[in-house]
């Protein structure tokens, strides 16, 4: 981390580039810059990366020249707009994106392997032009965006790991903690209390670790990557085995990254699912950045999107009753349950024990068992 760019320095250089606004989704390798443009009040966070590539194109359509931030793990998100917008269109947005998986995918998760050892060929049969950020080396990175800008081209400038220094002042915060108020551990540790043999999809990031944490079993699908598809999975689970229960444990990041499942989810009318979204406020696992989610009436959104059955939870005396009544009723139902962040819990991934093929195999040996 010694070789590691200040983020005030990386965030001075985009500024003297000419970023005037920046949008994104949150990596934990960019905190420092996010943070900084969030607290200069110049960052809108967005659902998913593609939306991200589309607002910034829309501020450079309104004169504002704008970044990204994201992860390439979200490169597949942002696919769909590069290439029928930014690339046609000729708008010459930066986009700052994180190299998962690279060099070495042994050395990263392994659900970043495939696209870690992709990314730069994607962008190169894309004819996008790039860069990875080396030591000493983002002036002349910037100054090969500087003349794809003048040619009304897009640049990525592809970051490594460990490649930006953290944000060393006070952590962001999603406002004041009740007594009250719950938390990851006290859901994840209720809600496996009642669980009797239902199938369980974790959505990636803290969750899924919880729950391994708590208690591994075979009828559960920890999510690692595939941000914002648990409720899809979950779906298609529920539909092939009407005969068996179906739990999604989601995040309000992640439900929020592809929000029309939910209508999918409702229309679909699986009476044996139940989608248990846990709202932080935050993108708790890349650095507690705020989520969209503190103004959101979950119970209207819920209704208007067709679910049979909708609760709310933010009281540790109501969740056992709540998680009950959710169990019990007929779905599909969406319970959502407000929790303040912890992020100083941490605990392993579930691939620190199991492999992902094997997470797979033995759900598929259960989820097809009567």
């Amino acid at each position: 981390m010694s070789d590691a760019l200040p983020a005030a320095e990386l965030v001075a250089a985009l500024r003297a580039f000419g970023v005037q606004r920046v949008t994104g989704v949150p990596c934990g390798h960019l905190a420092g810059p996010w943070t900084l443009f969030d607290r200069a009040g110049d960052l809108m966070p967005a659902a998913s990366e593609g939306a991200a590539l589309a607002i910034a194109a829309g501020w450079e359509l309104g004169g504002a020249q704008a970044a990204v931030l994201c992860q390439n793990s979200g490169f597949g998100n942002l696919v769909n707009p590069l290439t029928s917008l930014v690339l046609p269109y000729r708008i010459p947005v930066l986009v700052v994106m994180t190299l998962r998986g690279w060099p070495d995918p042994s050395g990263d998760e392994p659900q970043h392997a495939v696209m870690g050892a992709s990314s730069r060929a994607l962008l190169t049969e894309l004819g996008v032009a790039h860069e990875v950020l080396r030591p000493n080396g983002l002036g002349a990175a910037l100054a090969d965006a500087a003349r794809a800008r003048a040619e009304d081209r897009p640049f990525f400038l592809l970051v490594p790991r460990g490649s930006i220094g953290p944000y060393l002042g006070a952590p962001p915060t999603v406002g004041p903690m009740a007594s009250t108020e719950l938390t990851r551990a006290k859901v994840v540790s209720e809600l496996l209390d009642r669980l009797t043999g239902q199938l369980l999809v974790t959505t990636t990031g803290y969750l899924s670790r919880q729950v391994h944490h708590e208690r591994d079993r075979p009828e559960t699908l920890y999510m690692q990557g595939s941000m914002g598809h648990a409720a899809a999975i979950g779906l298609g689970l529920a539909t092939a085995r009407p005969d068996r229960g179906v739990v999604v444990l989601d995040g309000d990041g992640a439900f929020m990254m592809h929000l029309g499942t939910g209508s999918t989810v409702a229309a679909a009318g699986a009476d044996n699912l139940v989608h248990i979204v846990v709202d932080n406020r935050c993108y708790e696992s890349t650095g507690c950045q705020r989520s969209t989610s503190d103004g959101m009436d979950w119970p209207a959104l819920g209704i208007g999107l067709g679910y049979r059955t909708v609760l709310s939870c933010a009281d540790e005396r109501s969740l056992a009753e709540t998680l009950e009544s959710a169990l019990k009723s007929s779905g599909p139902v969406l319970c959502v349950l407000r929790v303040a962040p912890t992020p100083d819990e941490v605990h392993p991934r579930a691939t620190a024990d199991i492999g992902l093929d094997v997470i797979a195999e033995r759900f598929r040996a259960t989820g097809l068992q009567s």
